[in-house]
């Protein structure tokens, strides 16, 4: 049965990126291709996926399996170090939409900025090229941290997507603070917690009874509330069901700043100027 349709955030340059997606990693070809299918039958329609996962041939084949319109859908990926620069991005670009089975993109993102190359800057510029070119919809960035965001907007370019680390463990409030300032959108990679007893953690555990959810639909309930995109992996159709059926009941402000309460800070997030590929 396919849920409510996700609401969506309007971006600068005009596309509508649903609140609620699919994350595909790290899902293999075969595992992302009926997962992918299963989820736009389920009514996503945000699809999230990456260079680095070695899966995009996969979830190009899931699109194509469910027999969706194009331009019904939001297909999202990212690219790695290697392809840091103006004709690095294009190359990106080209081996993804390749492997996609698609002539455009509506959200490439830098996936990390590797500081110690200097370079994730002029990648960003490369994707505003494409964008101006109508190969791609929308400017985006993944785990930058604000002295990163900086240093792009120095160069004239405000990306419309900043994808980071974020549930309610690692609330991140500084960063979409800056996000907020600058009209960047805030999406959440793993916003279910990494590896952690979230789920299983009060007061989420009495919200879910309180409104007969599952625990995981209250917390993506959280992020989308506070207008941040979340993206959760699952390749269950019983569990890709739950997490869009979220759009029927809505958390009070107080039962917000409960769930926000359990921040434990940044001590667990990964550090960006230091990891990256």
């Amino acid at each position: 049965m396919i849920s409510k349709p996700a609401p969506t955030v309007p971006l600068r340059n005009g596309a509508d990126l649903p609140l609620l997606g699919l994350g595909t990693w790290p899902l293999n070809d075969a595992e992302a291709a009926d997962t992918v299918a299963t989820a736009i039958d389920a009514g996503y329609r945000l699809i999230d996926t990456a260079e680095n996962y070695r899966n995009e041939a996969g979830v190009g084949e899931g699109i194509h399996r469910s027999g969706i319109e194009r331009n019904e859908l939001f297909l999202t990926t990212k690219f790695n170090k290697e392809w840091h620069g103006h004709d690095g991005a294009r190359r990106a670009f080209s081996n993804s939409s390749r492997l996609l089975g698609v002539d455009y993109i509506d959200l490439l993102l830098v996936h990390w900025p590797n500081p110690d190359e200097g370079r994730y800057v002029e990648a960003v510029e490369g994707i505003a090229a494409l964008v101006d070119e109508g190969l791609v919809r929308a400017v985006g960035t993944s785990n930058f941290k604000p002295s990163h965001l900086q240093r792009v907007l120095d160069a004239g370019v405000i990306p419309e997507v900043n994808q980071i680390q974020l549930d309610p463990r690692r609330t991140r409030q500084d960063v979409r603070a800056f996000h907020a300032r600058h009209s960047i959108v805030t999406e959440a990679w793993s916003p279910l917690g990494p590896r952690s007893n979230l789920l299983e953690m009060p007061p989420i555990t009495s919200l879910a009874e309180q409104y007969g959810k599952f625990p995981a639909q209250i917390v993506l309930r959280w992020h989308v509330q506070q207008g941040v995109v979340a993206i959760p992996k699952s390749s269950h159709p019983g569990r890709l069901s739950q997490n869009i059926d979220i759009f029927d009941f809505e958390l009070t402000p107080r039962e917000l700043d409960s769930i926000s309460a359990l921040d434990t800070g940044e001590s667990e997030i990964t550090d960006s100027d230091i990891f990256g590929h």
